[in-house]
């Protein structure tokens, strides 16, 4: 078992390194051919026999051969024959040419080789079935289809600026796929760049073998262009000139661009032009053309090292793939023959022929046709060009004058919206009831949306209204006016239930060529001048910013404004600081008293801190200094400089006030659309503008300013109107808009007022359909409207008249002080005068404790140098006994004759003792009062030795502190002592 394997795994090895070889080894390549006749059978086999004596293009050691056939009328006789001629040969590619005359087809051929993926090289098929690679599934052709004449006629068309055009073309393969190609073409840029799109007007088909076409050449008539597309085969387009004779459509200003199947018929117009592919009759080129693309492509595959084998032999093998034959067929595809006999040939993905020339052919006369340009490949710039020589044509009617391939109607669909100044709108309920007045009119709104019939009539006027009657005037035409049926100028948004994206408002209307002309405030843009036509400018503008004017910021503390605070709390404290320095330089200089012999006085003269302050003060204040002037030489020299410094400081704070108060302030809060608030706004900060407008376009689509468009987009109003209004009531703190309309409304509303300078400058321009033949006619109005000055008239009457006057006298007024701006300094003075009156009551309760003390001091100090006065006479007396008992000592009688006689006294004795004891008990008691200790006395009465009798008599309850002064009296007397400031207290001495 094991030997077995190893034989049929070596058997098998072999095969494939057999087959290998064998594939490798592949050097005899026949080309088949089915030609018309004998003469480009012998062409076929020379250019084969050129192409092997040329080793360069052809695979190393390889050679052709060839085999032909001719085309049978019976497609299966063709078919068999194909396969027993041609096939069996083993045809890598064949060669097929379509006759001249008659109904035979390389259709068969066609199906035959892509069933076995035999490539298959058409040289002269040119119908449009043969692209459909789903049925030809391996065909390819040197020659372009008919309706790549599609490529030419876009040309033609951008080249003498028809820009809407009629199509007649057959209900066929053929047809439409022209009509296909030609919607692709006229979307797309001419070779200058322009953008611009061609339009159908019209469209109409006819089935072939055509027999009457007067009804829809009737039809055809009736529209507005002149220029008519005709694609049909030679007996379709025999009965279409036929008609269009009768129905005079061949005569002057009509236009005909024909194919070449319909350039040859009889009846043709006179002035029509047609195309004609170049080379396209030469098969000999494009056998050689052919023969070259096929040795370049097999020299390619080759050397690609992918497996080459053989084609099939017979027809019978249903069941094998041919892969070579598929990869051969993209290696064709691939090929790209710049210097071929008949041009530059390269493909494109149906295997079609691409870069194929045309001449441009002018019928000037009957069954005569001149060359009078060319369609042509360039090689500097890799492209097609066309070059026409506009003088050589002959128009029909014989005309050398291009025609201008259109007829302009007389009676226009105009579109506008209510926008003021520019449109006003006064409803009205009946029409037929109530007319509009003079200067207006009729514009109703009709309600496309809705079920049911809501339409509403107006009456309109305004400044577009009187540019609509100016035009109408000068132009020879009739229309209907409208409102925008959903209130908007027209913007891109998402249809409703798809994602795609279409036109509303005006732009709509015109784009759904439900209107001729939009006759508005309507601003230029990108956006929009791709899909529709303007006109020039009738009115330049730009986009400002519209906002409530700021008040004149008028607060209690305006009169502090001239200065920061900073600056204000130096001056208060330079104020004390030099009072300060000014009262201590007068204190400690030497020569800052001139001290005189009466030093008291010169002491209250002096300068002390509170006259140092009042002098500061005084200075900076300018008021007059009549005392507490500084006495030194050098508080003088500082007191000198504080007055400078007092007079800079009060020149600079008037000026500066004059400035605040007096000067106009600035009316607005925002600078322009760089404002810091505009770039970052706070939450409490909110501006829009109207959604889907033009400045919304604007908006999204500069770069710089995404970030205030996704800001503002949440907020935007739908109408400019109920923006305004938002922004009066500060709902809106900025509305940015066109700045003829925020001017307007600035200049009628002194409480509004635009801020910053213009940006995003355009114009309002009158729009019209792509296409439009009213465009240049428009244009050249509006031109003329500014050069005569109506333009300004219209500015003149409807936005400067009656505005820009109401505000005027504010603007030049200045402002003058009132109540409200210095409303703080009164309040200030009344600070003053109730602080002045708050601290009188306070120095007046001090004042009083102050007397009151000054009184008890007093009392104090009088009882004590009354106390001092009794001591003395105490010392003294005590001296004087001191005194007589020493005599009395020295002298024996004195005592014995005093303990005899104990009773007698004299006169001077008893005065003597009286007076002692009265002393010495009067200076226990009021020792005894004296201190603090509080005491109470009712009739306390004293006997002193000798019968004296000293009485203290309180007529109420007294109370006697230290400090307490008593007065003694004689009691003979019996005035009371006045004790603390109270009658009724004495002491009553008697003796």
């Amino acid at each position: 078992m094991m030997a077995s394997s190893w034989i049929w795994l070596c058997l098998l090895l072999a095969g494939w390194t057999c087959n290998n070889s064998m594939a490798a080894k592949i050097t005899n390549f026949t080309i088949g051919a089915v030609l018309n006749d004998d003469r480009h059978d012998t062409l076929f086999r020379e250019a084969i026999t050129e192409l092997n004596s040329d080793v360069t293009l052809l695979p190393v050691n390889a050679t052709l051969h060839s085999a032909s056939m001719r085309l049978d009328p019976n497609p299966i006789r063709t078919a068999l024959k194909m396969c027993n001629y041609l096939i069996a040969q083993q045809v890598y590619a064949v060669i097929v040419s379509h006759p001249a005359k008659g109904d035979l087809s390389p259709a068969t051929i066609s199906y035959t080789g892509g069933f076995y993926h035999i490539p298959i090289v058409g040289i002269s098929s040119r119908e449009a079935a043969f692209s459909d690679k789903n049925i030809h599934v391996s065909f390819l052709r040197t020659v372009a289809p008919f309706f790549h004449q599609a490529d030419v006629w876009a040309a033609l068309l951008r080249h003498f600026h028809f820009w809407q055009v009629m199509v007649i073309h057959s209900a066929d393969v053929d047809g439409y796929t022209l009509l296909n190609r030609l919607q692709t073409q006229f979307q797309s840029n001419d070779d200058d760049g322009e953008q611009r799109e061609i339009k159908f007007e019209l469209t109409k088909e006819f089935v072939p073998e055509l027999e009457d076409f007067s009804k829809e050449l009737q039809e055809i008539s009736e529209g507005q262009s002149r220029v008519y597309l005709v694609y049909a085969n030679a007996a379709d387009a025999t009965v279409i000139f036929r008609d269009a004779a009768k129905l005079n459509l061949t005569g002057a200003g009509h236009i005909w661009l024909v194919t070449e199947q319909a350039l040859d018929v009889p009846g043709v117009p006179i002035g029509a032009l047609g195309l004609q592919q170049m080379h396209a009759s030469n098969e000999a080129a494009h056998i050689r053309d052919s023969l070259y693309l096929l040795s370049s492509a097999l020299r390619e595959m080759e050397g690609s090292e992918r497996d080459i084998t053989a084609p099939p032999q017979d027809c019978n093998s249903s069941g094998a793939v041919w892969e070579t034959g598929r990869l051969y067929f993209e290696y064709i595809k691939k090929q790209v023959l710049n210097d071929g006999l008949t041009g530059k040939i390269a493909f494109d993905d149906n295997g079609d022929r691409l870069f194929s020339e045309y001449d441009i052919v002018n019928v000037n006369r009957p069954h005569v046709k001149t060359k009078v340009g060319q369609f042509f490949y360039s090689k500097y710039q890799n492209v097609l060009k066309l070059n026409v020589n506009d003088s050589e044509i002959v128009w029909p009617g014989g005309l050398r004058q291009k025609p201008e391939g259109f007829i302009i109607p007389t009676f226009l669909k105009v579109m506008t919206i209510v926008e003021q100044p520019f449109v006003y709108a006064r409803r009205i309920n009946d029409p037929s009831v109530e007319a509009c007045n003079d200067g207006e009119v009729a514009c109703p709104w009709f309600n496309n949306t809705a079920e049911s019939s809501t339409d509403r009539f107006y009456c309109c006027r305004g400044y577009c209204i009187d540019l609509l009657k100016e035009l109408a005037k000068k132009n020879n035409f009739t229309y209907s006016l409208a409102l925008s049926p959903d209130g908007q100028f027209g913007s891109l948004s998402p249809k409703n239930g798809t994602g795609k994206k279409e036109w509303n408002g005006l732009i709509g209307e015109l784009v759904e060529d439900r209107a001729d002309m939009i006759v508005a405030p309507l601003t230029i843009n990108p956006e929009r001048a791709q899909v529709i036509e303007f006109s020039k400018p009738f009115k330049y503008q730009g986009i400002t910013i519209l906002e409530k004017k700021q008040p004149k910021s008028s607060t209690l503390v305006s009169f502090l404004q001239p200065f920061r605070d900073t600056l204000w709390i130096l001056v208060m404290v330079s104020v004390h600081v030099v009072a300060l320095v000014l009262y201590l330089l007068d204190r400690f200089s030497p020569f800052g008293r001139f001290r005189l012999a009466n030093a008291e006085n010169t002491e209250e003269d002096a300068l002390n801190l509170s006259s140092a302050i009042w002098f500061a003060w005084g200075v900076l204040l300018n008021s007059g200094i009549g005392e507490g002037t500084p006495r030194s030489f050098s508080a003088r020299v500082l007191g000198m400089v504080w007055a400078g410094f007092a007079m800079i400081i009060v020149a600079s704070y008037t000026a500066n006030l004059a400035a605040f108060l007096v000067l106009d302030r600035p009316k607005t809060s925002l600078s322009g659309i760089n404002d810091p608030r505009l770039r970052n706004p706070m939450e409490n900060f909110t501006y829009a503008t109207v959604r889907g407008s033009a400045v919304d376009m604007y908006f999204r689509r500069q770069v710089e300013l995404s970030n205030m468009y996704r800001t503002m987009e949440g907020n935007n109003y739908p109408t400019a109107e109920e923006a305004i209004e938002a922004v009066k009531e500060g709902k809106l703190k900025a509305f940015i808009w066109d700045s003829s309309r925020l001017e307007f409304e600035a200049a009628q509303d002194c409480d509004l007022v635009t801020a910053g300078e213009l940006f995003g400058r355009s114009g309002y321009g009158i729009g019209l359909r792509k296409g439009s033949p009213w465009t240049d006619v428009i244009t050249l109005s509006v031109l003329d409207f500014h050069e005569r000055g109506f333009m300004e008239d219209l500015d003149e009457r409807w936005i400067k008249l009656g505005s820009g006057q109401q505000c005027e006298h504010d603007e030049k007024t200045p402002a003058t002080l009132g109540l409200k701006n210095m409303a703080g300094v009164f309040i200030l003075v009344a600070a003053g005068i109730v602080c002045g009156v708050g601290l009188i009551f306070i120095e007046i309760m001090y004042k009083r404790h102050q007397i009151r003390r000054q009184r008890r001091m007093e009392l104090a100090r009088h009882v004590t140098d009354k106390w001092r006065t009794m001591v003395e006479k105490r010392k003294n007396l005590r001296a004087a006994l001191e005194n007589q008992r020493s005599r009395l000592k020295s002298n024996g009688k004195v005592n014995d004759s005093m303990a005899a006689q104990p009773t007698r006294r004299t006169v001077g004795n008893k005065m003597a003792g009286s007076n002692i004891r009265t002393a010495n008990n009067t200076e226990d008691n009021l020792a005894t009062l004296m201190p603090g200790n509080m005491m109470e006395m009712q009739s306390a009465q004293y006997h002193p030795p000798g019968g004296a009798t000293g009485l203290f008599s309180a007529n109420r309850r007294s109370k006697l502190t230290r400090g307490t002064s008593v007065d003694m009296i004689d009691p003979s007397q019996q005035q009371p002592a006045v004790v603390c400031g109270r009658p009724g207290l004495y002491v009553d001495f008697s003796v």
